[in-house]
């Protein structure tokens, strides 16, 4: 067999080796073995570029699919979120009609000018334009309405705070200042200032006035407040002391039974207490006191207000 080598230099001409049958039957398995070596690294290299593009195309794949779950989850919340503004405006709406129903009520209530709390316009504001307050211009529907109907409530809550200073300066007044009697039937058995003590016979200062009555008849408030004691108290027996505030006290005393408690809220002529004669008393009446500022007032002046 004869192998022949071709260089590159032109002088001299391809080289021709003669090799022996020996050396040609062990060298063309070698030949074949190179070459199927040869074919078979080629194929694992192709293989292992094929493997590594799929296994890109299917982190593609899983990741697109992973984006097109957020995009969906995305679009559910925000669904939902405009559905909660929704709802939001239809409350605040709501709230809005119920608040220009309670002031229109109080105006007519407390007779007051409807020109001066009219709950249709907004109430008259002004000054210089501020560079903080541009308007922000895109806003959508449901947002623009929001704002609105909150700048709405805030217009209504104004008023209606002017129209509560106003009706507790005009008529709620009344409702906290001692006014009235203590009871529904009976008589006054003792009044207000110097007289003879039933039991010492000797002269005294009497701190409030006595209404006799019926045992068991009502007694009531005579302004509204907070009660501040219900119970046993020394001479006084079964009390019932109201705080009416602005320095204002009543205490109803020597009842057969209290009906209200430490912290309760009390209208005027709510009734609280059934009349008796408890502590140092000689029958049932009730020992009605007024006091302001820790000092005792005759309640004479008080219960003629009323009228």
């Amino acid at each position: 067999m004869n192998l022949i080598l071709f260089t590159k230099t032109r002088r001299r001409g391809p080289v021709v080796i003669r090799l022996a049958r020996p050396v040609y039957v062990l060298l063309l398995p070698s030949l074949v073995l190179f070459f199927s070596l040869g074919l078979m690294y080629s194929g694992y290299r192709l293989g292992a570029v094929y493997l590594d593009v799929r296994g890109q195309v299917a982190d593609w794949r899983q990741a697109l699919h992973g984006q097109r779950a957020d995009l969906e989850a995305a679009r559910r919340s925000i669904d939902a979120q405009m559905d909660l503004l929704a709802l939001r405006v239809a409350q605040v709406q709501a709230h809005m009609i119920r608040l220009d129903a309670l002031g229109a009520r109080l105006t007519a209530m407390a007779k007051l000018d409807k020109e001066e709390f009219n709950f249709d316009e907004p109430p008259g504001q002004g000054g210089p334009e501020s560079a903080t307050e541009a308007v922000q211009s895109g806003v959508d529907d449901i947002r623009s309405a929001l704002s609105e109907l909150v700048q709405q409530l805030e217009d209504r809550e104004q008023k209606l705070s002017m129209l509560e200073s106003t009706l507790l300066n005009h008529k709620l007044q009344k409702e906290v200042v001692p006014a009235g009697r203590p009871v529904s039937s009976g008589w006054m058995s003792s009044a207000y200032g110097s007289r003879t003590d039933p039991f010492t016979g000797r002269r005294a200062h009497h701190t409030g006035v006595d209404y006799a009555g019926k045992l068991g008849s009502e007694i009531k408030a005579v302004a509204a407040g907070v009660v501040t004691w219900a119970g046993e108290r020394d001479g006084y027996g079964l009390m019932v002391e109201i705080s009416h505030g602005n320095g204002y006290i009543t205490r109803y005393a020597h009842n057969l039974k209290n009906l209200v408690s430490v912290g309760d809220f009390v209208e005027k002529g709510q009734q609280i207490a059934l009349m008796g004669s408890s502590g140092r008393s000689t029958g049932p009446h009730v020992h009605f006191e007024v006091l302001r500022e820790g000092k005792f007032l005759n309640p004479a002046q008080y219960i003629r207000a009323a009228r």
